[in-house]
């Protein structure tokens, strides 16, 4: 299928992945609705897309502020018409500690990762429930598939996501709307770039759209990439507790977080 002419709407556009989907659909021919925190990079991005013959409009919003998340997408509605397509991008991560037991951190990866899908989708399903058509998808990870030490948060909360879109995928199934889980491996964002292992098949954040809007006109149900690294994060299930532990130790040991505060 061809995204031209339809309305995609991309959480988390003004960064990474999300930014890099919003060119990519709208060199695609969609109509591109952006929503993030930070206004700036959001005008920067329309404006690129503009400049090259695309449309967009953008929003600024927390997706952890439900009343927030919601009007900005019913007001994307309003300049570019009925969402076709939704992608919650938005995520955040950082390490679990235990010295000292970082709850704080815990609550923001939560929010962020699984209410702001939620809150995401709750703008457009009853629209596309009435249309009886529509596309929703979540940028999830191949971590959601183990338990990591020092990871339990944020695989955790990704984990969630993959669970909530599966049985809300099912629901849907006879009411024309396509559910998409997105399963990436290691993608070079800001999010990734305090990593100071080497992080193998890691992907260029275009690379990684390509590839996502691929599986999106695919209408795929559960997108898991590059299929390496799928492959090791199912067999990682299989491991004994000792072989993680002694693997990520010296990660646990002195943890990347992320440069500026969740």
């Amino acid at each position: 299928m061809s995204f031209a002419g339809q309305v995609a709407v991309i959480t988390g556009a003004s960064s990474g992945i999300g930014w890099a989907l919003a060119r990519t659909l709208a060199a695609e021919g969609s109509k591109v609705g952006l929503i993030a925190r930070r206004r700036e990079q959001l005008a920067d991005l329309a404006g690129q897309i503009e400049k090259s013959g695309g449309t967009a409009a953008f929003a600024v919003a927390d997706v952890t502020e439900r009343p927030q998340i919601v009007a900005a997408i019913h007001d994307l509605t309003v300049r570019l018409g009925p969402v076709d397509l939704l992608i919650a991008n938005a995520g955040v991560g950082a390490p679990t500690t235990i010295e000292p037991f970082n709850v704080g951190e815990i609550e923001k990866m939560f929010r962020v990762n699984v209410l702001g899908v939620v809150y995401s989708l709750e703008a457009v399903l009853p629209q596309m429930l009435q249309r009886r058509r529509g596309h929703l998808a979540a940028i999830s990870s191949l971590a959601a598939y183990k338990g990591l030490p020092g990871e339990s948060a944020y695989t955790s909360s990704k984990a969630a996501v993959n669970v909530f879109m599966e049985g809300l995928r099912i629901q849907l199934r006879s009411k024309g709307i396509a559910v998409t889980t997105i399963c990436p491996g290691f993608v070079q964002t800001p999010m990734t770039e305090v990593n100071e292992f080497k992080m193998p098949w890691l992907l260029t954040a275009d690379e990684a759209a390509r590839r996502i809007v691929r599986a999106l006109k695919r209408r795929r149900k559960v997108y898991n990439f590059p299929w390496q690294m799928a492959l090791i994060m199912k067999l990682m299930r299989w491991a004994p507790d000792w072989l993680l532990e002694r693997v990520m130790h010296t990660y646990n040991e002195n943890p990347p977080f992320p440069k500026t505060p969740l």
